[in-house]
């Protein structure tokens, strides 16, 4: 996940020195928030002098057109305005050549973004107070992620407002394109442990697996009293994942069916393929975890197995399932 810092948010040091000690970390882009002030474009010669890290500029204004001119002229790698803003219809000229996102709040619906999915490539999800540093991040936002990854598949998602180690993580793991930080970073004693922490490492839990999990409802399941061939392909490959839970009628979870298990039962059965009992595919003993753990307790258990986890089955205290976890955006040597 690419990490965006935001620039006004050091306010120990002017824009040119902020700039400089970015310059010196493995910082992905600088996060430029402009609340309806034409001057930052100002800041943003001073950086694109200075630095070759690309600008990610977040524009708050009730009429955009006045900056149509200003972002042709400097080109920032990335513009999103913020949606709730604006009282003009947004029309950027082709001749700006940046990426194009727009912003919204926590209790604005991912909805919006369809009347700008054939033009604009990634939506801004604010998970805190706009314009506002240091603030908790609203779990919420988890679950609406989830939807407009469903929803727009080929849009990415870029997340700004509360992201500390922690909420990386997560975000990293949800296949996160971007989350800007400022707080985080800047109110840190050492910038570079600070950005570290945000790529790779997690330190301490404040949300717990089911406020960020899979719902049951958004993951492939067969009933058992329903588990047959054509059921299991079905679900597998509806759902995407690589695998299927299986239930009983309490949503009790017996068990999961993975490609590997479904293959090992095709080639046992080639000569017969009428004989394939559903049944003997099942791994009726897997890896799950509690909807009620932290994010480290997740971590551990993920770390103390001898292979590298792909997905796991959620469970509440009656052994029901709740939901599905899947770690393919961390499968490339995170964990």
């Amino acid at each position: 996940m690419k990490i965006s810092a935001s620039i006004y948010s050091n306010k120990n040091q002017k824009v040119i020195d902020t700039i400089k000690l970015l310059n010196e970390s493995n910082v992905d882009f600088i996060h430029v928030d402009c609340n309806d002030d034409t001057s930052v474009f100002d800041d943003i010669e001073a950086m694109k002098q200075n630095s070759s890290i690309p600008i990610d500029l977040h524009i708050i204004t009730p009429t955009p057109d006045k900056y149509y001119d200003l972002l042709i002229k400097h080109q920032p790698e990335f513009v999103t305005f913020q949606v709730e803003d604006l009282k003009q219809e947004l029309k950027i000229p082709k001749e700006y050549k940046g990426l194009k996102g727009i912003a919204i709040t926590t209790n604005t619906s991912i909805d919006i973004f369809e009347k700008y999915a054939n033009e604009f490539g990634f939506m801004l999800f604010m998970a805190t107070i706009p314009g506002q540093s240091g603030g908790a991040f609203d779990k919420s936002n988890f679950q609406k992620i989830i939807d407009f990854q469903k929803k727009y598949p080929q849009a990415k998602v870029h997340v700004d407002g509360g992201v500390n180690a922690e909420v990386s993580f997560i975000l990293r793991n949800m296949g996160v394109y971007a989350s800007v930080s400022g707080s985080y970073l800047f109110n840190s004693q050492n910038i570079a442990t600070a950005l570290l922490n945000l790529k790779h490492n997690e330190t301490q839990s404040h949300f717990i697996v089911k406020d960020f999990m899979r719902s049951i409802q958004d993951s492939p399941v067969v009933k058992e009293n329903e588990l047959d061939l054509k059921n299991v392909l079905e679900k597998i490959n509806q759902g995407k994942l690589g695998f299927t839970l299986v239930v009983n009628d309490t949503n009790t979870l017996k068990g999961i069916i993975g490609n590997a298990d479904l293959r090992k039962g095709l080639l046992n059965h080639l000569d017969n393929l009428n004989n394939i009992s559903c049944s003997e595919m099942i791994n009726t003993n897997p890896i799950t975890v509690n909807e009620n753990i932290t994010v480290v307790e997740l971590l551990n258990t993920i770390k103390n197995q001898p292979r590298p986890v792909l997905y796991l089955p959620v469970v509440n205290d009656k052994k029901q399932a709740v939901g599905t976890l899947t770690f393919m955006n961390l499968i490339k040597g995170e964990l």
